[in-house]
């Protein structure tokens, strides 16, 4: 199965690349906006109305000094003043109605984005999550979603809206007195010179610190996870440190973050004040040579004051920017890595690949052709994982699958369900090739349980019917039977009892049994068991296997095991050595035949085993 893409990991003193300008990433947020889109556009020219009327009331005031203030009038400037007082009430008016516009439609979108993000990881490949960190994919669900909704609930809106003030403004100032308006023109070119720089480099560290917020990330769940290693071990100080040098890494990216937006603010907020000083200055030589009136030159500062804000809120608004569209990058990482699902060629001969065999009628049960298997990050010049292997479990037959540890057992069970992806061969389901079934067809057939067993934060009932959509009560009774996991019922609310996050409520052998459970309670046609009893004390292990024969008598099962008792469950015993199938035969005549399978079973070494004999 190939991914688009890798992991992105934070780096000391530098990011991940820029694969896209700021608004080619922004852009990509669109079919995400576009249902809400009425409404942005609504509040972005409510806020402009409100931004422009902010720029009438230096004509007001011009109207009032050279007229009302002038000429002594109380009145005029009675009614100036309400005028005044009604422009601010309607723009403070206009400003909470955009507020009211974009709240619940943008809550909308976020979460429509986090359910699409968690929706894909769910139909991403096994592959992909062996790669990336969790904590990378938790602060794209969360930190960085935030990031997107915080952008276009004010910056975006605000850039628009600036822009339109300031070129509304800039239009009224040249109106006003054109040679001073030239004046305040003057800091426009080093200012988008200076902005042009600052994206660049306030692009990079905000990609660093965003990477290293989700390594930050993966330590803490780690630890949480891993609180009985840490406190066992007596780990707590060092993973303290641990934490704490890249707390500090993350610290440190922060200060040059903030030292870059300290530095392009001050430059947009200096250069903007020296050219009001000047026009002041330059204004009031005007007015005492009888070239302006006064009213005139206090409209012109009043509107050069109000256009300060739009205009330094630009580095703040681009930084803003810059985070929303790395932002986006790292959301799209992940929602352009290639699902499982898309991969699934279609099921005509001619469409397949040439290292697909061709489909044989009259096939029956589980069977490997040729399966080659290695993974796509891998040395070209490592062997592969799996190669040639050829294996053939008969209808209701059980294999027990041996061997020692990184033979390739658990590799080749986890190509059965395609939780990873076959490189070469193929493997069948009663002659059906598993590539060609839709994935819930196929999980449906095949019911997998590991050996380290998976709950998740939900009720023991509720983890066991996981296993199966649409089993009822008498189902989940019968599994917990044949799991010998009836203990669920002395639990507080029996089978409603929450077993808490990873189920580290439960004993080991508990949970291997709740797995186990899980794997049955559906009646699949075909079970693939990843040594499920390992966790079990003797006493246990035997009566589940004793419950187990039943369910086995009707499925065709695939069990990798370790011991002797959970081979004895199987017909037939395949041997795995070096990632291909060694020998395939009974228990006994492989314990008669094979120093390698006699050592597996006894735990002495081949050598010893040869002298001793079986």
């Amino acid at each position: 199965m190939a991914v688009t893409t890798t992991p992105p990991r934070a780096r000391e003193g530098g990011a991940a690349p820029r694969h896209r300008s700021t608004t080619r990433s922004l852009l990509r947020l669109w079919p995400y906006v576009r249902p809400v889109r009425a409404r942005l556009f609504t509040a972005a020219g409510v806020a402009v109305v409100a931004s422009c009327l902010g720029l009438v009331i230096p004509l007001v005031l011009k109207w009032m000094v050279d007229g009302p203030v002038a000429g002594r009038d109380p009145g005029g400037v009675w009614l100036g003043g309400a005028l005044l007082f009604a422009l601010g009430l309607a723009e403070a008016g206009l400003f909470g109605l955009r507020r009211w516009l974009v709240a619940r439609p943008l809550a909308s979108v976020e979460a429509s984005m986090r359910a699409s993000l968690y929706r894909h990881l769910q139909r991403l490949p096994v592959s992909f999550h062996d790669r990336w960190a969790s904590g990378q994919l938790l602060s794209r669900a969360t930190t960085d979603l935030m990031l997107l909704r915080l952008f276009l609930a004010f910056p975006l809106t605000f850039l628009v809206v600036n822009g339109v003030t300031i070129l509304v403004g800039f239009a009224i100032l040249l109106a006003q007195q054109w040679t001073l308006g030239l004046v305040l023109l003057a800091p426009a070119v080093p200012l988008m010179i200076f902005c042009s720089l600052f994206e660049t480099r306030y692009a990079a560290v905000a990609r660093t610190v965003q990477d290293q917020t989700g390594d930050l990330t993966t330590v803490v769940e780690e630890g949480v996870l891993g609180i009985r290693i840490v406190k066992g071990f007596g780990r707590h100080r060092s993973q303290a440190r641990a934490f704490r040098a890249l707390a500090e890494r993350v610290r440190a990216t922060e200060l040059r973050k903030a030292r870059l937006l300290a530095t392009i603010w001050a430059l947009i907020m200096t250069l903007p004040e020296l050219a009001i000083g000047a026009a002041l200055i330059l204004g009031t030589v005007q007015v005492a040579d009888g070239g302006l009136s006064a009213g005139t030159l206090v409209a012109f500062l009043s509107t050069a004051l109000a256009l300060r804000w739009p205009v330094e809120s630009l580095g703040f608004l681009l930084a803003l920017s810059q985070d929303a569209a790395t932002a986006t990058d790292r959301f799209f990482e992940v929602m352009d890595a290639t699902p499982a699902d898309a991969a699934d060629g279609p099921a005509d001969a001619a469409d397949r690949p040439a290292s697909v065999l061709p489909r044989q009628r009259g096939e029956g049960g589980m069977r490997f052709e040729g399966v080659e298997f290695r993974y796509d990050d891998a040395p070209a010049d490592a062997p592969p994982v799996l190669h040639g292997v050829d294996l053939h479990i008969r209808p209701g037959e059980t294999m027990a699958l041996v061997g020692a540890t990184g033979s390739g057992k658990t590799t080749l069970t986890a190509l059965v369900p395609r939780l990873l992806e076959v490189t070469r061969g193929r493997i069948t389901l009663d002659g059906r090739d598993i590539t060609a079934l839709p994935r819930d067809e196929l999980r449906g057939l095949v019911a997998v349980a590991f050996e380290e067993p998976t709950l998740f934060s939900a009720t023991a009932g509720e983890n066991v019917l996981m296993g199966a959509d649409g089993a009822d009560q008498a189902a989940l009774a019968r599994a917990l039977k044949v799991a010998q996991a009836e203990f669920v019922h002395a639990l507080p609310k029996g089978t409603g009892t929450e077993v808490g996050e990873q189920g580290l409520s439960l004993s080991g052998g508990q949970r291997q049994r709740l797995a186990l459970a899980r794997a049955v309670v559906g009646a699949p046609r075909f079970l693939v068991l990843d040594d499920p009893l390992s966790a079990l004390d003797v006493h246990t292990e035997a009566r589940v296997e004793a419950a187990l024969r039943q369910v086995l008598a009707t499925t065709t099962a695939l069990v990798v095991a370790h011991r002797p008792s959970t081979v004895l469950l199987a017909d037939r015993v395949a041997l795995m050595e070096d990632g291909r199938i060694a020998a395939v035969s009974t228990h006994h005549q492989l314990l008669r035949d094979s120093a390698a399978y006699r050592s597996l079973m006894s735990g002495h070494d081949g050598e010893n085993d040869e002298e001793e004999g079986p």
